[in-house]
């Protein structure tokens, strides 16, 4: 069965609208059936992007730059590969009838005061029943940990009611100091991927050095992405600031004369023809505030259904801000609206096994999104979201990877897309939208000038109805083994020419490994890391 090319027609607003035909639906399901029939008579085929070679140790090819597909499996709690703990109770609260806010801060806020054992201070776990909150509930201190009795209809749910607010918040306050003055990157490109580079002195460094990798954002390099053109209603739109940075934070691992190797790969490459002056740089940082060992799992959080505009007030289900190893599993989230948003200053959190469900749809052409990544190295893992008139998943701008979706699955009139402001580094693994799109696009004016959303992003054995996958200006972005149709178009609000199409890799056949971020996981850290994290 081959695959039609469909083409987009944008509509006015910030959502995404595709003219594509219900039979595609049915197609799509087709394909995913002749697939599974094929898979069991043959082995699939490996991609020639990454692939498992005669060592058994993932084998990547590299575009004429040397950039790759990078290693994602350095997204998630502790770095990845780590079990999430359980956390012994310290505090307990029932049911009281009436509003339980302050009951359950009181707790939270008791919990916090314990002293730490191996970095935990302790659970507060919620009985079963119904808990009232009129007002959010804040953790904001490490090593405490909410936990509910069950997700299910018998275990404990958040019911909120009252003004429109956020039901859980677990907020540190995140800052970095640079200690340091900023050492020039001499090489004329570093590709995507890599994670060395050369600095004109690297004798200020050392091993285990907290750093930061500075991208310049210049008016070269806005004007060479074609971003310095924007104009919505006859007003001009600034998709980045050009005195801006991009920042990666990274611990360096090992120093050879003035060569630097960091932990995790960048997920952006840095060419100085467009970055010079001021130039790419490295400099020693101090971060504060962040609390960690922070979690919350096993309840379920119900709002009121919400015909509402994004732009009203409306409720909203977990944020996090500051927050490095931290975990929500097993939550059940009903009827609010931008639900879980993992913030600036986070980094190495997974969010397990969290379904989001809407009963009714918002309203307008701005879309919420289900599930928002602003940090780094953050793993959604068996995500579920069922719902109309939404974005299932999206990132923020500026938002260096390693993040990674992997097996969640979407019903509904929404999509997989990256949102605005050049994000990199992304991976959708085995994820299935049988309904809707996965999109690494330009959304040029949309919004207040979102421009090119995502590079550098991967989708792996996806299903989908469609794909957009554009390639931005120097960089790649790739759907390898997935299955749904291609759709092409110009930027959104009838540009043309259409963008050039990203890479497409055996479109309508899966390959192996089944799963790319579980593969690099077992490269990099072994069989057992897998099964810590439930595989």
């Amino acid at each position: 069965m081959k695959l039609r090319v469909v083409t987009r027609k944008w509509l006015t607003g910030c959502s995404v609208a595709a003219c594509l035909l219900v039979p595609v639906v049915a197609q799509v399901r087709a394909l995913a059936a002749d697939a599974a029939k094929s898979a069991a008579l043959a082995s699939p085929p490996a991609s020639q992007w990454a692939h498992v070679g005669p060592d058994g140790k993932l084998a990547y090819r590299t575009l004429p730059t040397g950039d790759r597909i990078m290693d994602f499996s350095w997204a998630g709690y502790m770095g990845a590969g780590v079990a999430i703990p359980t956390v012994p109770v310290r505090v307990t609260v029932g049911p009281s009838g009436a509003d339980d806010t302050a009951a359950i801060q009181a707790a939270l806020d008791a919990a916090s005061r314990l002293e730490p054992v191996n970095g935990m201070r302790g659970a507060v776990l919620l009985k079963r029943g119904a808990y009232e909150c009129r007002s959010a509930l804040y953790l904001r201190t490490s090593g405490v940990v909410l936990r509910g009795s069950g997700s299910g209809a018998n275990g404990t749910a958040l019911r909120m009611t009252g003004t429109p607010h956020v039901c859980i918040s677990l907020s540190g306050s995140w800052h970095v100091d640079r200690t340091g003055r900023a050492v020039p990157i001499v090489d004329t490109y570093v590709p995507s991927g890599a994670n060395s580079f050369r600095l004109s002195d690297a004798s200020g460094f050392s091993p285990g050095d907290a750093v930061l990798v500075n991208r310049p954002i210049t008016p070269a390099w806005v004007h060479f992405m074609r971003m310095d053109g924007l104009v919505r209603g006859g007003r001009k739109e600034t998709w980045l600031s050009e005195s801006g940075w991009i920042e990666s934070e990274r611990t360096i691992k090992a120093i050879t004369g003035d060569g630097i190797t960091v932990d995790v790969p960048l997920s952006d490459s840095f060419n100085a023809v467009y970055l010079d002056p001021p130039g790419a740089s490295l400099v020693k940082c101090l971060g504060s505030g962040r609390i960690s060992q922070v979690g919350v799992e096993q309840l379920r959080i119900v709002a009121p259904p919400q015909a509402v505009e994004i732009r009203e007030r409306h409720h909203q289900g977990i944020r996090m801000y500051g927050v490095c190893d931290g975990w929500l599993r097993d939550i059940a989230i009903e009827d609010t609206v931008n639900s879980v948003g993992i913030g600036s200053g986070c980094c190495r959190v997974t969010v397990e096994a969290v379904s989001v469900r809407h009963s009714v749809a918002t309203k307008g052409a701005a879309k919420p999104a289900d599930f928002s990544a602003g940090g780094s190295q953050i793993l959604f893992n068996r995500c579920e979201a069922t719902g109309n008139n939404l974005f299932y998943f999206v990132t923020g701008a500026r938002v260096t990877g390693p993040n990674v979706l992997l097996n969640c699955t979407f019903h509904g009139n929404g999509h997989i897309q990256p949102h605005q402001r050049w994000a990199t580094g992304l991976l959708v693994d085995g994820c299935q939208v049988p309904d809707s799109g996965i999109d690494f696009m330009n959304r040029g004016e949309m919004g207040s000038g979102h421009g090119w959303t995502i590079g550098w992003a991967v989708a792996w054995n996806c299903v989908a109805r469609s794909y957009v996958i554009q390639q931005p200006p120097g960089a790649m972005n790739w759907a390898i083994g997935c299955l749904g149709a291609r759709a092409q178009s110009g930027m959104p609000f009838g540009h043309e020419p259409k963008l050039p199409e990203g890479t497409f890799d055996s479109h309508g056949t899966p390959v192996a490994p089944a799963s790319l971020y579980l593969a690099q996981l077992r490269d990099r850290l072994g069989p057992e890391a897998v099964k810590n994290i439930g595989y």
